[in-house]
């Protein structure tokens, strides 16, 4: 049972836990009949909730603590993974993890923002905020991905880029719009996947991509809710109405054709079954994969260029 319930979330735990209870007292007393309807109820009842899940619901989903993080996937979709370190300028950035795994044994570099589960964890990998270093060993290891022809996989989970005074010294606008750029002609198949937050350039400086996944409780914006709600009215208080306004979740993303594929996740959201959200994460991947693997490398540059040029629209 999940330690951190989001407010929606309390009538559905409720009756879980009534059913957990009633399970306790099974042994002396039948009442499996009851046990059955309250699971209907459950059933139907999570269903409800979760098909009507405003904007704003659907972001406090995607920062759930509970939530499967980027090595959570790593290590549930992948074999052999070689975690490899350090942009080879400045340092190793701990909100960021990358290195060559195999993928049902087909060899992959997978990149993606890590987060933590506690305070000193959080604070080790910066919260999953990049700093220009981070950018830096992603485009590295990009880079590498393509001199050994291997696809690059990229997961996308971060509240944005580190925003700090050194991050900007050590240039962080550069180092988000060089790996933009450089990822838009890299001659293998990329495939960017948002398992979590994707905010801003923080969350694009890794998402230039052939394919962009994205799960189906996550939100992707150029800003947070609360920031819109900050810039725009002075306060955090319209951070409903700006999370409505943004279109950020994946079905409003996929009518933009920003995202390509939403990811189904377990029932209640991925932070209920790790490994299911993985299984489903790693189903679409290869399945991605052997479509693109058959484009010619030449072509990948065009390709995206019309991909991204075809995203969004505008009136005149």
């Amino acid at each position: 049972m999940s330690k951190y319930i989001l407010e929606f979330e309390k009538p559905i735990i409720e009756l879980e836990n009534k059913i957990e209870e009633m399970r306790n007292l099974s042994d002396s007393l039948d009442i499996s009949n009851e046990i059955g309807k309250l699971e209907k109820k459950v059933n139907e009842l999570r269903a409800s909730v979760y098909k009507n899940l405003t904007r704003w619901q659907i972001v406090q989903i995607a920062r759930h603590p509970e939530r499967p993080y980027s090595l959570d996937y790593i290590y549930l979709m992948t074999e052999n993974f070689i975690e490899m370190h350090g942009d080879r300028s400045f340092g190793d950035d701990k909100a960021v993890v990358g290195g060559f795994a195999a993928m049902d044994g087909k060899p992959v570099m997978i990149i993606g923002q890590q987060k933590g589960r506690d305070t000193k964890s959080n604070i080790y990998r910066n919260f999953g905020m990049m700093n220009p270093e981070g950018y830096r060993k992603a485009l590295r290891l990009m880079k590498l991905a393509e001199k050994f022809n291997r696809p690059i996989i990229t997961l996308i989970d971060t509240p944005g880029a580190n925003p700090g005074m050194e991050a900007e010294e050590r240039g962080q606008a550069e180092a988000i719009a060089r790996n933009i750029m450089e990822m838009s002609r890299l001659k293998v198949p990329i495939i960017v996947c948002i398992i979590g937050e994707g905010a801003s350039g923080g969350a694009f400086g890794i998402g230039v991509g052939d394919r962009v996944l994205m799960f189906e409780y996550c939100w992707y914006s150029v800003i947070s809710p609360e920031s819109c709600s900050s810039i725009l009215f002075r306060s955090w208080d319209y951070k409903e109405q700006a999370a409505e306004a943004l279109q950020l979740t994946a079905n409003d993303l996929v009518k933009h054709k920003i995202v390509d594929r939403i990811v189904p996740e377990p029932k209640g959201g991925a932070h209920r079954n790790h490994k299911e959200s993985a299984e489903n994460l790693k189903f679409a991947i290869l399945d991605e994969l052997k479509h693109l693997e058959k484009t010619d490398a030449d072509k990948f540059l065009d390709l995206r260029t019309k991909k991204y040029s075809a995203m969004g629209y505008w009136e005149g």
